[in-house]
This record gives C-alpha cells, sequence and structure tokens, in this order.
C-alpha cells in the first residue's frame, strides 16, 4: 500500500494549494477559491511514495456559465523532476499530449502514466492550448481540483525475439492452440536492406516461452518486412509481406496451416502499389477484406488508400481506391479494421502529422455499406506519435479494445468502448489505460499488433535501440466493461 501524503504546498500563479485528507494513493489538490482558479498554474509536490513507479494526472474543472458551455477547450500537462530546485536547472520532462475537453467541466484524465523517481520532488505545469485549432471555448477554463495518483510499474512484457540486430514490426495471430508471432529481422531500421527476413516463432504456453526461430521467407536480392495478418474461411494463417529492393517494390500472401510451414499463395498486381497493405479482416458476403495506403510520406498531395477484397479465400485480390490525392497529413496510415455486422465497418488509422496539436490524432474511418464508400474523422486520441493502432472486437461483450503504442513516451496504451458510442462520434473515445511499457526511443518501439485468445489479449510490439531491438509481447485480461 503506498503512504498517503499529507501536506502538499502549491503555488498557482499566486494563489497556495493545500491537499486535503487524502484517501488511499491519491493527492487532491484544491485551490483556495472555492470558485476555481484560471489557467497556467504551475505546482510541486514534494514527496512521493517508495516504490511509485509513475503518476496518473486528472483534472477537475469547473463548468462555465449555461450560456458559455459551448466548444471545446484544450489543456496540456507538463512534469518534470530535479533535486535541488533552488540550484539545478530542471530537467528535461515530460510535455503530455494536448487532451480535447468540452466546455462544461468536470473531471477528465491528463495524463495515464508519467514514470518518476520517487525520491525527486515532481513539478507539474497545467496550460490552456487556445492556440490549438480544437479549442474553440470562450469561456474561461477554471481549475478546482487536481488529482495526481501513484502507481506501480505495469506488468512486464514477455520476450519473443531477441537475437542480434533489429527485431522489428511484429504481426501475432492464434492458430488453433497457439500462439504464432511473424517479424521481420534486419540490421537496423531500414526496410529495403537486402539482408532483411521475415521469421516467425510458436508459443504453445500463452506467450510465456517461444520456439526457435523459423525462417519464413529471404528474398536475396530484397528487404522483406510482415507487413499484416489474418485467417483465411478455414482458419488458416494468412501474413502479408513486403519486399523492397533495387527497382522493386511487390507484396507476397503467405499461408500457414501449422505455424512452421509458410507457402506463397498471392502476389496481386496492383496499381497504386500501396506502402504497406493491413491485417486481414472478413466481411460476410463478400468474402477477405483489407486495407492498404500508398505514398512516400512527403508533403506533396499524392497520397491514397482504399481497400482490397478477395472472394477467392485469398488467392486473388480486387483493389479499390477511396480517397487519392492526398497530402501527408490527412493520410491514414496502417489502419486495423473491424466488422461490426449490418455492413459496418470501423477501422482506427495512425495519423503521419506530429505536430504539437489535436491534429495529431489517429483516424476513425467507417463504412456502412460493407467497404464500398467511407467517411474519414478525426478522434480525440490524440495521446499518439506515428502509432499504429490495433484493434480487437469482443464477440462476446460486444467491446472494442483498441490497442497502440505511444512513440517518445514508451506507453503501450488501450481504450475500451462499446462501438455505438463512437459509431459518427468520434471524439467519444473513453481515456486510455497503460498496460505496459517499451523503449521511448521514438522510431525504435510500436507497431503494436493484438490478438485475442480466450479472455487475455496478446499484443506484440518491439523496443530498444537505433541498432538492436526486441519482439515483445503484453498479456492482458479482457476488460468487461468499459473504461
Amino acid at each position: 500500500m503506498f503512504q498517503r501524503l499529507l501536506f502538499l504546498i502549491i503555488l498557482l500563479g499566486g494563489f497556495v494549494m493545500h491537499a486535503g485528507d487524502v484517501p488511499e494513493k491519491t493527492v487532491i489538490l484544491s485551490p483556495d477559491r472555492p470558485s476555481g482558479t484560471t489557467l497556467p498554474f504551475t505546482g510541486r509536490i514534494d514527496r512521493l511514495p517508495p516504490g511509485c513507479a509513475g503518476v496518473r494526472v486528472e483534472a477537475r474543472l469547473s463548468g462555465p456559465a449555461q450560456s458559455d458551455q459551448t466548444g471545446e477547450v484544450v489543456l496540456q500537462l507538463h512534469l518534470s523532476q530535479r533535486s535541488v530546485p533552488e540550484t539545478s536547472g530542471e530537467a528535461e520532462g515530460i510535455h503530455s499530449a494536448p487532451v480535447r475537453l468540452p466546455a462544461g467541466g468536470g473531471r477528465h484524465l491528463l495524463e495515464s502514466f508519467a514514470p518518476v523517481d520517487p525520491a525527486l520532488p515532481l513539478f507539474l505545469k497545467l496550460e490552456r492550448r487556445a492556440d490549438d485549432p480544437a479549442d474553440t471555448a470562450k469561456a474561461p477554463a477554471r481549475l478546482d481540483a487536481l488529482l495526481v495518483t501513484p502507481l506501480p510499474a505495469p506488468a512486464p512484457t514477455w520476450t519473443v525475439a531477441d537475437g542480434p540486430g533489429y527485431n522489428s514490426w511484429p504481426v501475432i495471430q492464434t492458430l488453433g492452440d497457439k500462439l504464432v508471432c511473424v517479424y521481420s529481422r534486419g540490421k537496423r531500421h531500414l526496410v529495403e536492406e537486402v539482408n532483411r527476413g521475415v521469421c516467425a516463432r510458436i508459443s504453445a504456453d500463452g506467450g510465456r516461452s517461444w520456439s526457435e526461430e523459423i525462417l519464413v521467407h529471404n528474398t536475396p536480392d530484397c528487404g522483406d518486412v510482415t507487413i499484416g495478418k489474418g485467417s483465411d474461411a478455414d482458419g488458416g494463417l494468412l501474413v502479408w509481406v513486403r519486399c523492397v529492393g533495387e527497382g522493386k517494390w511487390y507484396h507476397e500472401l503467405y499461408h500457414c496451416a501449422d505455424g512452421r510451414n509458410f507457402t506463397r499463395i498471392a502476389v496481386p498486381e496492383l496499381d497504386p502499389m500501396p506502402m504497406q497493405i493491413t491485417d486481414i479482416f472478413a466481411v460476410p458476403g463478400r468474402g477477405l477484406m483489407a486495407l492498404w495506403f500508398s505514398g512516400r510520406y512527403h508533403d506533396t498531395p499524392d497520397h491514397a488508400w482504399g481497400t482490397l477484397v478477395s472472394a477467392d479465400n485469398g488467392r486473388t485480390w480486387k483493389q479499390h481506391t477511396v480517397e487519392a490525392n492526398l497530402g501527408k497529413f490527412s493520410w491514414p496510415t496502417e489502419p486495423s479494421a473491424v466488422y461490426l455486422g449490418d455492413g459496418k465497418i470501423l477501422a482506427i488509422a495512425r495519423s503521419e502529422d506530429c505536430g504539437g496539436t489535436t491534429e495529431n490524432a489517429q483516424f476513425q474511418l467507417e463504412s456502412s455499406d460493407y467497404g464500398a464508400t467511407w467517411t474519414k474523422r478525426r478522434t480525440n486520441i490524440t495521446d499518439v506519435y506515428a502509432s499504429t493502432p490495433s484493434l480487437i472486437l469482443d464477440p462476446e461483450s460486444g467491446l472494442l479494445h483498441c490497442y497502440y503504442f505511444q512513440r517518445g513516451r514508451g506507453l503501450l496504451q488501450r481504450r475500451t468502448v462499446r462501438p455505438e458510442k463512437i459509431l459518427g462520434r468520434p471524439l467519444h473515445w473513453p481515456e486510455p489505460e497503460t498496460i505496459a511499457l517499451g523503449s521511448a526511443d521514438f522510431h525504435h518501439a510500436g507497431n503494436v499488433n493484438a490478438v485475442a485468445a480466450g479472455r487475455r489479449h496478446f499484443a506484440a510490439f518491439y523496443t530498444g535501440h537505433e541498432t538492436a531491438t526486441s519482439v515483445v509481447v503484453a498479456v492482458v485480461a479482457v476488460r468487461k466493461d468499459e473504461k
């Protein structure tokens, strides 16, 4: 049990805040003024309990007058730690993602897990981002209370592959009663290096241990990268592999029935040529479907995305372009999709806009006619940085789970919701929960891919540094309710 923090003094823009009678772990900081205080403010916690690995931070805001409860406010939290504030310069801190909040006030999450050293004071700064495009409320944002909850570290991950080199970009899928993780290994973060190949490992004990490495494919003059997975109509494993070499760029689909023997079953001719083809899912009456996106990540209007559909269990594919001539920042990449029933498909896609505003948010793609037409809108999932999503729809509870890795922070996040609450309402995703930690090195960790097996989820991602990364898996209990 964490120690109770009995007394705190917070200086807030000239006001003094005191911690009241703090129940259990949460520190409640309240302003002396009953009507709250306007932003920005700065504050300090002198002591954190031993064993504290991180903190969760929430704000309780005063609601404006009824006539002013329109629009949104955008808040951003900054945290830092230093040993002797009077003589030491402030250490580089954590800048949490901007958070979109309704103008009506209430209690809202600002930070799901900020790692801390319990031996050092914690400094906090909360500001309103009036410069953000989403900040449209005219009324001021007033703080009633700040809630800081000390947290233990999340459960550790299990290692799938950590051999020498850059083990990365995994996909994970069930095959009978086993888990199969397929990944790519090279020397660095470079997709076209010719020594990069695709490998697989099998787990028969729920991800605790993994078999010896199995070579899936290694083209002599190409870099081979895993880009998507799925199951065919017979329960066989399907894996998309991208092959890139000098003057070469194509995609192959492999089938596997036992986790060890992979057979190439398709090399589709595609135009435009996708950068990636993502996870395969079944759409009743249509067959197998996957989403694709094309472009070169330049700030030019030559990006596109669309669907691939197979009516013969993956042997042939028909390509359809949904949007073309997109700029980089309006381009949905690395999407993950689920079929909801009654012709409805929902997908979440990564954003390549990594600026410091709420425009850096994952996209929500929706279709109500089996993938023939789509809508695209930004979500309120802003705790991202080139973050690849992975969706799981639980048929028993009806809950939709969105996994993603917050690059630069090293946080594997999950949001859980009933699909009907966010269909047509992409700004209504609930708050995230941090379920695992990885490297905070921006480009050398991430790309989560998740699968359900029984009452657990298995989320594979890679983590490390510039020349050495490992593939790991987080094992997560399935939520029975929304977060």
